[in-house]
Order: structure tokens, then C-alpha cells, then sequence
């Protein structure tokens, strides 16, 4: 017997939700024919048959969470074929046992046992309720409360796929980066009608580049380095309905508008349809966010390493400003910079910023 197991998918993701069996045991398949698929952050993945033979078992139904190593399919027969495809491990079937499950230490929660039956009879996480007796103990009513709270809320929905690991990244991010924030408005009152604002921003964002390169680059915090890079790959916070995506728009300090907006349009289209190539999701250098297309106007943005800076793009908005020494009504475009302190310094993320606007303040 051999065992195909989940493969690692990259970006260090360590776990997978199953979408779909294509394939069902007893089934005579061929190298490369597709298994299953499975959803990851970012994307859906189909999975092909490393090798040609018949299925003996599947491991897992729609909607289990599978982590990297784990088995999928067992083949009953069938040569090996090495068909260029990275897949999981093809293994000889052996006994292993999987590693114990490592609890989270209890907390020093305060609970009289009569109430800790209460808590499990109302099904009540005693570690999010906050205890309202004396030293911090819970009490009959903190429970009572907490059950009334999670009735009232309406039923849990666990986190998968796009949303779980966007939530182990964000935390993870937290955790290790020293963030840093700066703010600013760019006068755009001179644009011409119609002006792209995301491909302005983005071209904004590799003359700003060029001018202060410290922000363009990756920070490794195990080995204690920073890495510039020689060209701009500008990762683009894409909105969709499972959670938070960001395709790359390469090498954008060498492309034209028309070609960064070809691009755009078919990156997007693409994370919609969670069809994104996973390799396009991989290596930016800095990162865009535009939230202003729907509202907000500065922000503290959230970077996640190895990059070490992030833009934010707020609402354009009419602002009083000052024009040839007299008050004018002008548009104006706020912007937010987040920067790792660690590796970037303070003059630096404002050598940015002021870049970053005057670009921007360009009639075209």
C-alpha cells in the first residue's frame, strides 16, 4: 500500500479544508488525474494522482481540515511515476502514532465546581467569561450572563480557509513586528477626469521607492537582515467574500499605466474566482491597501513579514487647503504609512511619504 499525503502548498501554510472528492474508493485512476481539491487561504487547489493504479481508501469528507503530511488517499497498486508533479509523499504504509494534542495551560479561573457544571450544562467556555466575584471569581450570574450573551449572538460559525489562516497571519504579524505609523494628505485637486487611482498609487509607490529604497525590501528576523530589493513587486489587498487576498503586481516601476491596469483588472478577477496561481500570491515587496473605495480615512495597517512597510489608501475627499497663500477647496487623497520600526527609522518612513505625495501631487 502506498499513501499520498496533503502536500506542503507553500507560504508555510500548515493546514488544508477539503472542498471536494473528484474520486471515490475502489476508482482505477492515472498519474495526474485530479483527487480532490482543497482550500487554503487563498486559494482552491486541485491535487493530482502522483501515480497510475486503484484507490484503496480516502481519507477525510468535505470540510475536514487536514494538516500538511497528513494522508489523503491510499493506492492499492499501480508503479510509481514520476510525473514532474509536487505532490505529497507517496509512502510505504507503516504504524505511526499521530503527536499527542497539546492543551492550552488553564488559566487561574476561580470556579466552585457547582458552577463549573453549570458552565458545561449551558455549554459556556469558562475562559471567556470574566469572573465578577470576589478575587476574580465566577460566579452562578457570570455564567448565566454569558449564556444569555451567546444566545443572543446567535450561533458560533468556526473560521476556515481564507479567514482561519488570515487570523493565525494577523496574530503571528502582531507577535513579531514593531509597527509604526505616519500619516498624510496628497493634494490631487490638478488630476485630469477619470484618473486611475489605484494605478496612480501604485506608480506612486515606485517613485517613492526609488527615492527612499529602506521601505522596499524584506527584514528576516532570525538572521537579523535586511534585504532590498532591486525592483518594486507591490502586493494589492483585494476585498472578497471569503476574507482578504493580495496577488502581486510585478516589477511595477517598468510597466505603463495601460499594462498595470491590464494586469490589475485580470489579478482581481482571478481572486474573485479563487483561481489566483498561488505563485502570484508570493514574494511582495511592499504592500498596497486601498481601502478608501470603501471608506475610511487613515489607518493603522497590519504588515506582514518579511515586508517591512504597507501604504493605505483613504476616502478622496474636499478639503480647505492652502493655494498660493489664499483658501482653497481642493481633493484630497489620505494617506497612511505603517513601517516596521525594528528596521526602518522614523526619517526614513517620512522620506517615504513626502516621495509617496509628490508623485501623487503630479497633474498626470
Amino acid at each position: 500500500m502506498r499513501q499520498f499525503l496533503l502536500p506542503d502548498l507553500g507560504e508555510g501554510l500548515e493546514e488544508a479544508e477539503i472542498v471536494a472528492w473528484h474520486v471515490t474508493e475502489g476508482d482505477q485512476v492515472v498519474a495526474d488525474q485530479p483527487l480532490l481539491s482543497v482550500e487554503t487561504d487563498k486559494a482552491v487547489v486541485e491535487l493530482p494522482s502522483p501515480i497510475s493504479g486503484r484507490i484503496a481508501r480516502l481519507f477525510g469528507a468535505k470540510g475536514d481540515l487536514v494538516k500538511v503530511g497528513t494522508p489523503l488517499v491510499e493506492f492499492a497498486e499501480g508503479p510509481r511515476a514520476d510525473t514532474g508533479t509536487v505532490v505529497g509523499e507517496l509512502r510505504e504504509e507503516h504504524k505511526s502514532k499521530a503527536p499527542p494534542r497539546v492543551e492550552p495551560a488553564a488559566g487561574p479561573i476561580r470556579i466552585l465546581p457547582a458552577v463549573r457544571a453549570l458552565a458545561h450544562k449551558l455549554d459556556v467556555d469558562l475562559n471567556l467569561v470574566q469572573g465578577g466575584g470576589p478575587d476574580g471569581t465566577i460566579t452562578r450570574a457570570d455564567v448565566e450572563r454569558a449564556a444569555r450573551s451567546l444566545t443572543e449572538a446567535g450561533p458560533a460559525e468556526p473560521l476556515r480557509g481564507m479567514r482561519r489562516a488570515m487570523a493565525q497571519r494577523m496574530a503571528a504579524a502582531h507577535a513579531e513586528v514593531v509597527s509604526a505609523s505616519v500619516t498624510e494628505e496628497a493634494d490631487i485637486g490638478d488630476w485630469g477626469p477619470g484618473e486611475d487611482v489605484t494605478i496612480r498609487l501604485v506608480r506612486a509607490i515606485a517613485a517613492a521607492s526609488r527615492a527612499e529604497p529602506s521601505l522596499n525590501a524584506w527584514y528576516s528576523a532570525r538572521a537579523g537582515e535586511r534585504r532590498p530589493a532591486k525592483r518594486v513587486d507591490v502586493g494589492i489587498a483585494v476585498d472578497t467574500e471569503g476574507g482578504l487576498i493580495v496577488p502581486v503586481l510585478r516589477n511595477v516601476g517598468e510597466r505603463d499605466a495601460r499594462d498595470l491596469r491590464a494586469g490589475l483588472d485580470r489579478m482581481r478577477a482571478d481572486a474573485a474566482a479563487r483561481s489566483i496561481p498561488a505563485e502570484e500570491l508570493r514574494g511582495a515587496t511592499i504592500t498596497l491597501s486601498n481601502f478608501g473605495m470603501i471608506g475610511g480615512r487613515f489607518a493603522n495597517l497590519v504588515i506582514v513579514p518579511p515586508q517591512v512597510a504597507i501604504i493605505g489608501a483613504g476616502r478622496i475627499g474636499e478639503r480647505v487647503v492652502a493655494l498660493n497663500a489664499q483658501p482653497a477647496v481642493r481633493r484630497v487623497l489620505p494617506l497612511s504609512l505603517t513601517f516596521d520600526h525594528r528596521v526602518v527609522t522614523g526619517g526614513e518612513a517620512a522620506r517615504f511619504l513626502v516621495a509617496l505625495k509628490a508623485d501623487l501631487e503630479l497633474p498626470a
